[in-house]
């Protein structure tokens, strides 16, 4: 590892996305870009922003390609360091597991991942996700709903992704090229 990190952004139906990116693959997924989300990104990693377009591409192309229907995965590399042991082990089954308009449930994923934890200790992984939409913890759902949301402004986004990989029907007025 180099010790530096690549930014890039992304125009999507839900906003411009911050994507960090070190040697390693993908370390941060953003909401919201903005010199506060980069600074935050930067100092909770310890590493040095660097001006390189060229690292952060791959993640920016397929987050576009994901958003405009023509990707289902992403296929990159991710960077757990963000991660503590037990968060890295359960978001890593959720990556590996859990493919383009499925969905489990919080308890599934906890089986899943086989740390024995609660269904509510799940959903706090969930809601602490560095890499969201690329990890999809918008695919983890409670067993009597949707759940809750942190990304972006809530349980709306959780929604509106849900929608585009069809794992919940659009209803008449939904707009792939709209956020919610």
């Amino acid at each position: 590892m180099d010790g530096t990190v690549a930014f890039g952004a992304v125009d999507t139906p839900l906003g411009r996305m911050l994507v960090a990116v070190t040697g390693s693959g993908v370390m941060s997924v953003d909401f919201h870009d903005s010199p506060a989300a980069r600074a935050r990104v930067a100092e909770r990693s310890g590493l040095t922003p660097v001006d390189d377009p060229g690292r952060a591409g791959a993640a920016t192309e397929g987050l576009a390609a994901y958003f405009a229907g023509r990707s289902r995965e992403f296929g990159l590399p991710v960077d757990w360091r963000l991660t503590s042991r037990v968060q890295r082990r359960v978001l890593q089954t959720l990556y590996e597991t859990v493919p383009y308009g499925k969905v489990l449930t919080y308890g599934e994923l906890g089986d899943r991942s086989g740390i024995g934890v609660p269904a509510r200790a799940i959903g706090q992984v969930m809601g602490a996700n560095p890499i969201p939409v690329i990890v999809p913890c918008h695919r983890v759902v409670a067993g009597n709903g949707l759940g809750g949301y942190s990304g972006g402004s809530g349980v709306e986004i959780k929604r509106w992704l849900l929608t585009l990989e069809g794992a919940l029907p659009a209803t008449f007025d939904w707009d792939p090229e709209r956020g919610p």
